[in-house]
């Protein structure tokens, strides 16, 4: 995914340095190219040749060392970098960076870099919450650096407050947002319906799918990693939603609707994955429900068809998207669905071919617009999440 860019680990002195081992582990399982910069007082928390070991590459710690390739000197390193994440940062070292001090390796480097630079502040509580340090961290935020919010916890003295740094997991994906992928999407708001919506009959029962949400997921976040800006609307999941983006959390059809359509005129992009309940009880406060033959018979009423209004009310430009899971007559039935709702594309599998339908992580989907259809091959719905965003963006 990251070959071919460089990413420059700018490490401080935090207790907090020993994550940056696992985070280069798994930037290099990505194929990325991984520098790692230190200060002197983070080579007391974790040792160069440990970073040096899961790098291939030397450690920088001072500025004067000359047992290095000249074409890795600090310039050449900054020109190199496609992202700057220093992590732990120290309080020290954004103070420095903040003020425009540059008297080591890391803030000279950091100095010259070109690229975008990302800031972990880990500290003590009452250091972080210091107002010259969050008059710092402001400063660079003006400048364009991004602050990654500590997280809340118990601190390296045993105090619980803010000033953890993230997991590396969460640091990853901050670098993955910023050069994973092309941002063709940059400036373009996509609305996603994701998962299961539920229909209450009582406190304890409910009419539902098998919808796991995860193609909705994986296009929420295949949209924010080519720069969108994407509000993803959210029934029943089975999978966590993506970092980076607003996340509405819904239960029930109409409560789908209602935060669809009040956001729909915003949206550049309109995408309908969600799996919808066809039908919710005529009411929750009186069941309605009776027994009949020994069976329990429930009085139900149509949901609203969130697709078909999109379409009636679709503003010129807006792409309108939508998904069809169909039994038998796939590609008839979406053709007839493509135009019955005024969309703009439908994306159409079998719920009983294999490796597509509800909660797996591949899928076979066709692409059915106007101007024709596009069969996919069998792909993890990561990458068919990606096929999808760039047909919509070609015709668008």
């Amino acid at each position: 995914m990251l070959t071919g860019k460089t990413v420059v680990l700018a490490v401080t002195g935090s207790i907090a340095a020993y994550k940056i081992a696992n985070l280069a582990r798994m930037l290099m399982k990505l194929h990325c190219t991984v520098h790692v910069l230190m200060t002197q007082n983070a080579a007391n928390f974790i040792h160069p040749i440990t970073l040096e070991t899961l790098t291939q590459n030397k450690v920088l710690i001072d500025t004067f060392d000359r047992n290095f390739q000249y074409s890795v000197e600090h310039v050449a390193l900054a020109k190199a970098a496609d992202v700057v994440m220093i992590a732990p940062a120290s309080a020290n070292v954004i103070g420095k960076i903040a003020n425009g001090i540059a008297d080591d390796m890391l803030t000279t480097t950091v100095m010259a870099c070109p690229c975008k630079k990302i800031i972990s502040p880990a500290m003590n509580h009452n250091m972080l919450h210091n107002p010259i340090v969050q008059d710092n961290l402001q400063k660079l935020q003006r400048f364009g650096y991004e602050i990654v919010t500590p997280d809340r916890g118990m601190l390296a003295n045993g105090d619980i407050g803010d000033g953890r740094m993230p997991e590396e997991s969460v640091l990853l994906e901050y670098i993955l947002r910023e050069i994973a992928y092309n941002k063709d999407m940059n400036g373009k708001r996509v609305l996603v319906t994701a998962g299961a919506t539920r229909e209450a009959l009582d406190p304890v029962r409910f009419i539902t799918n098998h919808s796991s949400g995860k193609m909705g997921a994986a296009i929420a976040k295949a949209a924010m990693m080519r720069g969108a800006f994407v509000t993803l609307v959210a029934a029943h999941m089975d999978t966590a939603p993506p970092p980076f983006v607003e996340v509405v959390p819904v239960v029930s059809a109409q409560e789908m609707f209602d935060a669809v359509t009040s956001r729909a005129e915003m949206q550049d992009i309109i995408i309908k994955a969600a799996a919808v309940s066809d039908y919710t009880p005529v009411t929750v406060a009186d069941q309605k429900m009776k027994k009949k033959d020994g069976e329990l018979c429930i009085q139900l009423r149509r949901t609203p068809d969130i697709l078909k209004y999109l379409g009636e009310h679709k503003r010129p430009g807006q792409f309108l998207c939508g998904f069809s899971m169909e039994t038998e007559h796939v590609l008839e039935n979406s053709q007839s669905k493509l135009l019955s709702k005024n969309a703009d594309m439908i994306c159409a599998n079998s719920i009983a071919t294999e490796g597509a339908g509800f909660g797996t992580d591949t899928n076979i989907i066709t692409l059915i617009t106007k101007n024709g259809m596009e069969a996919l091959p069998l792909l993890s719905k990561d990458a068919a999440a990606h096929r999808i965003l760039s047909a919509i963006l070609r015709q668008k």
